[in-house]
């Protein structure tokens, strides 16, 4: 006894083994995360490495050749980069996903361990650590105050009552302050009473950190009594700082005031941010990695509501750059479409079978299959995100298939044998099974490849393909169980011939007619139908070449950046300048929300370094997209070339902070490789499709250089180590002396001379140095001084000096298209063999996926014979089948070309499930053919009998997942550019391609049994 005959005669059972899957979905569905995208682990190790005072170069040579050398010996790198910069090195190693990232930065620091020693004297401890993209910035805070309130005391405000109290929130990384002003105490030293008292920089800071100290002095015992002594030797006040003793001459002291002024004043900014054109503070946080986003931000919204209780009059906080807006707004969008899908599936059900019945039972394998889905996501450790929803939405229009398939079938039975309802429901599910197991089947394998794809995409793709997989196996279930039951216990002889629309009767008699005239047309002209599918298959190819290659479809988020770097040596006030203009044009734009500009936000961002963020109004309150307002941005900042400006929307996958996309050339000529990428920059940059392109290579900073006379420092007895420090202190104010503590804070004190004393080289020179004789000299008796210029920054790429070309798409421009301009260029420039550029980004990625892609179309096409064969028992009837596939390809790329889409990732998957789709229908075709053959028909009685009986399922379905698919086609929501797409190729694909594969199918049957018919003849022992 078959499992649909037992779910029939004991209908309870049945309905209570459905009632588990769903109540254990919906309790799996609340414990679904939600997200953007589904959780992707990068083992990615970041080795930083500081040696004070070293160049660039100095720090290529010393620190990062020598470790790349050690950390190149580690299993399964990827790739190994390194950023030379003035007295650090930062060196990034990618490796293969597959690699695990505990084991890889352990590995990595076992290998630093072993060069330690080698590394050049003052190098500082290399520090070895994971790094996460997925631990990224979700939300930032605007912290606005008073107009009188001090930016000082708004920024003490921010770190301790909202900084402070948001970071204990789980889930919450790392919170950055922008724009701030910590408490500093500076001690401005004058050089010329320094000289006039021989005090030194070394002397002033030995004395501040011998004067300001508590230090425990152990325990103190009394009889029965033990006492903790402590030497309180803190300042507790910053003026008490000019009392210190510095040193005394002739018996009386020098204090600091006496060569000082005591400052109770700010530390020099080096960060800036602004909204709408008002100071303001922000606090850009980061989430943990493996954390859900929304989560996240709406414990964050909950606290900062909480502490707003308490805030003081005046203060407030306006939250921008809010990911989980988008988030939110693309998964409701998507379950709307999943419940329009429902809908407009279900419609189609009931205008075919004009029977409300059958419609409630076909539409009930979709709730039941969908939430019982949940239940395997959850165990899975799924998210709700933008790939397994989507995935579950296309699954709207597949999961009611089989149901359709089987009631159709019994509807049938009961209609055209006048069998009861019971007796209908078993001989008719019974007889289709094989059908149905080899449509859901082979198609649920379709997905495998894709769901176990190399690569970044690969991850990204596990939640979709998975998801899809467990949705069909489970409306397998329900339609072999809940289907035939119900069919059972609703459907009556008197029932189904009384009500409904015959085959015979109605709009579909019409069809039916109509195809059996065509049917019996293609019989008898065989190769002109075979003619017309290779015509339509061959059209793949010039279709193809008109359409352009993308990685993904660009969305509208409502929001962008605007980029820009001033020339090196740029002060923070006049990158505020520059920002302060370009921010007030900024918002002459349409549409614009916000306008929240920074300067020296994120990791490594100099004062030099500018980006003002731009937030539209929704895309519901306009009537332009986003795309046309960065076209208008970038017209602004075409003024602005030499800031080196680039516009980016704020979601770029697999881009860099300012740009899409990138091509970098290596080699061992820094110089040469800068011509050749200014090249590259100069050929493309008038070009439409690019939207800006700049190369990453920073050569002019200016520089002050001294240069020490080694013989003459000798004899004075000057040492080097001890020049550099006191440049670092007195210059540059670097070195951390001492702190000064009030209640639980502590403040930086930093020595550092007047502006006047440090503005120049000549200034410079009259430093006074300390020697080993005990004496002082000044700086220009032992060192040159004289200004310059040198690198920036020294980039490498696997372990060569390289240059970067950033580039960002102009509007409506396709990567694809954007890396054949560039690759062009490139290869006009005829670079010797020992330079090689490489496109890198999105580029590299958009390869790889197609690579990925191409491999993973013919894994899908053996597994999806290996099914049909082991179903048919066959090894011709697959190949029959699997004809159709080619046909849906020219039809999918029609459908992309008329609606303007290009090839990418999201209309690759539509093909995959074109390939699934399109062969359902060639299996009941062929499967009810062979059983009308067995029964004892004839070939071509058998042959039309089969297609008649098998049009109106086939037709439901084919409408149906078209119907289920139609909201998100024409979708205007957030994510709408990327559902489409898929949406898009699906529905042109299999509408466009119905016709030819239900004529060809039959065709295709009658050539390969006259094959087969020959080959008895002229091989006797041959077997089919």
């Amino acid at each position: 006894m078959n499992l649909a005959a037992i779910c029939i005669r004991r209908p309870v059972f049945t309905v209570m083994m459905t009632l588990a899957l769903v109540v254990l979905g919906i309790f799996s569905y609340q414990q679904l995360g939600l997200d953007l995208m589904p959780k992707m682990d990068f083992p990615i190790v970041r080795v930083s490495v500081t040696l004070p005072g070293a160049s660039p170069e100095e720090v290529e040579t010393q620190i990062a050749k020598p470790i790349e050398e050690a950390v190149n010996t580690v299993g399964g790198i990827d790739e190994l980069n390194s950023k030379c910069l003035f007295g650090q090195a930062s060196i990034i190693v990618k490796f293969v996903l597959e690699k695990d990232i505990d084991v890889a930065a352990q590995e990595v620091r076992d290998r630093i361990a072993r060069i330690t020693k080698d590394l050049p004297e003052g190098t500082e401890a290399p520090l070895v650590e994971k790094i996460d993209p997925d631990a990224m910035p979700v939300v930032t805070l605007i912290i606005k105050g008073p107009k009188n309130m001090p930016l000082r005391d708004l920024t003490y405000f921010a770190r301790k009552r909202i900084k402070e109290q948001l970071e204990a929130i789980d889930g919450v990384g790392a919170i950055q302050i922008v724009g701030g002003r910590e408490r500093e105490i500076r001690i401005v030293a004058d050089a010329k009473k320094m000289g006039a008292y021989n005090i030194s920089s070394s002397m002033m800071k030995d004395a501040l950190k011998s004067q300001n100290v508590e230090i425990p002095g152990g325990n103190v015992t009394e009889g029965s009594n033990e006492f903790i002594l402590r030497t309180l030797g803190r300042i507790d006040e910053p003026a008490k700082f000019a009392d210190v003793i510095v040193a005394t001459q002739n018996g009386i002291p020098i204090q600091m005031k006496d060569i000082a002024e005591i400052l109770d004043d700010e530390a020099e900014p080096r960060s800036l941010a602004r909204l709408d054109g008002e100071p303001a503070l922000s606090l850009v946080i980061q989430k943990q990695s493996g954390v859900n986003t929304l989560d996240v931000i709406d414990r964050i919204q909950k606290r900062i509501e909480e502490l707003k209780k308490n805030f003081p009059a005046g203060i407030s906080y306006i939250p921008i750059r809010d990911s989980s807006k988008f988030i939110k707004s693309s998964l409701h969008e998507l379950r709307t479409h999943l419940v329009l899908g429902s809908l407009c599936a279900s419609f189609v059900v009931l205008l075919f079978m004009g029977n409300f019945v059958s419609t409630i039972i076909s539409a009930l394998a979709i709730p039941v299959s969908l939430i019982s889905t949940f239940l395997l996501m959850r165990m899975m450790g799924f998210t709700l995100n933008n790939m397994s929803m989507l995935g579950l939405t296309l699954a709207v229009g597949i999961v009611i298939d089989d149901a359709i398939v089987v009631l159709e079938n019994i509807f049938r039975h009961i209609e055209e044998k006048h069998s009861d309802a019971e007796t209908a429901a078993n001989e008719a599910t019974s007889e289709i099974y094989m059908a149905v197991m080899a449509t859901s089947l082979s198609l649920a394998v379709i997905f495998l490849p894709v769901a176990f794809m190399e690569g970044i995409i690969g991850r990204f793709l596990n939640n979709f393909g998975l998801t899809i997989a467990f949705a069909i196996l489970i409306s397998v279930f329900v339609s072999f169980t809940l289907t035939p039951m119900l069919c059972s216990r609703l459907f009556r002889y008197r029932f189904a011939r009384g009500s409904g629309h015959s085959k015979q009767s109605g709009f579909f008699g019409h069809i039916d007619a109509a195809y059996g005239r065509l049917l019996t047309y293609s019989l008898r002209h065989r190769w002109q139908i075979v003619i017309a599918a290779v015509v339509c298959t061959l059209m793949a190819l010039p279709i193809g070449k008109m359409l352009s290659v993308d990685f993904m479809p660009n969305d509208d988020t409502n929001e962008f950046n605007v980029y820009f770097r001033a020339g090196e040596g740029t002060s923070l006030e006049g990158t505020e300048r520059i920002l302060r203009e370009i921010e007030g044009k900024m918002t002459t734009l349409r549409g614009v929300k916000h306008v929240f500009a920074t300067i020296g936000e994120g990791s490594g961002v100099g004062v030099n370094e500018g980006q003002v963020f731009i937030q539209l109004v929704d895309l519901s309150e306009r009537d332009f997209s986003q795309f046309d307002v960065m076209e208008d941005a970038r017209r602004i900042m075409k003024v602005y070339k030499n800031l080196r400006p680039a516009v980016q929307a704020s979601s770029g996958f697999g881009g860099s902070r300012m740009s899409d996309t990138s091509y970098s050339i290596s080699g061992p000529d820094l110089n040469k490789i800068s011509e050749y990428v200014d090249a590259i920059v100069e050929k493309i940059g008038t070009n439409d499709k690019i939207g800006n392109a700049d190369s990453s290579y920073i050569s002019r900073k200016p520089e002050v250089h001294v240069k020490l006379d080694r013989e003459r420092a000798y004899r004075l007895g000057v040492r080097l180590d001890v020049l550099s420090t006191s440049l670092r202190t007195l210059v540059g104010g670097a070195d951390q002396i001492t702190r000064f503590k009030e209640n639980d804070e502590l403040y930086e004190v930093r020595v550092r001379l007047r502006p006047e004393d440090r503005g120049n080289a000549e200034a410079i020179s009259g430093l006074l140095l300390p020697t080993t004789l005990g004496t002082l000299v000044r700086l220009d008796s032992v060192a040159s001084i004289t200004a310059g210029f040198g690198p920036a920054q020294i980039d490498r790429r696997n372990r060569q000096r390289s240059i970067t070309v950033n580039i960002n798409l102009g509007k409506g421009a396709a990567l694809g298209d954007v890396n054949k301009i560039v690759e062009t260029a490139a290869a006009e420039l005829k670079m010797p063999p020992e330079y090689i550029g490489t496109l890198i980004g999105r580029s590299r990625e958009m390869a790889r996926t197609m690579r990925g892609f191409l491999i993973a179309f013919f894994m899908s096409a053996i597994f999806m014979y290996m099914i049909l064969a082991s179903q048919f028992e066959s090894f011709l009837h697959p190949v029959t089948i699997m004809l159709s596939l080619p046909l849906s390809i020219p039809f999918a790329l029609v459908s992309l070309l008329v609606t303007g889409n290009s090839v990418n990732i999201y209309s690759l998957l539509g093909i995959f499930m074109l390939f699934g789709i399109v062969k359902k229908n060639a299996i009941l075709q062929i499967d009810y053919t062979n059983t009308l053959r067995e029964q004892g028909k004839e070939r071509r009685e058998a042959v039309i009998e089969a297609n008649h009986a098998r049009l109106r399922p086939i037709l439901m379905t084919t409408v149906t997942l078209i119907a289920g698919m139609l909201p998100m086609a024409l979708g205007k929501g957030a994510g709408a550019a990327t559902r489409a797409s898929m949406a898009i190729t699906i529905i042109g694909g299999q509408s466009l391609c119905l016709l030819i594969t239900l004529l060809l199918t039959p065709v295709a049957y009658t050539l390969f049994d006259d094959l087969l018919i020959w080959a008895g003849k002229k091989l006797p022992h041959f077997k089919k």
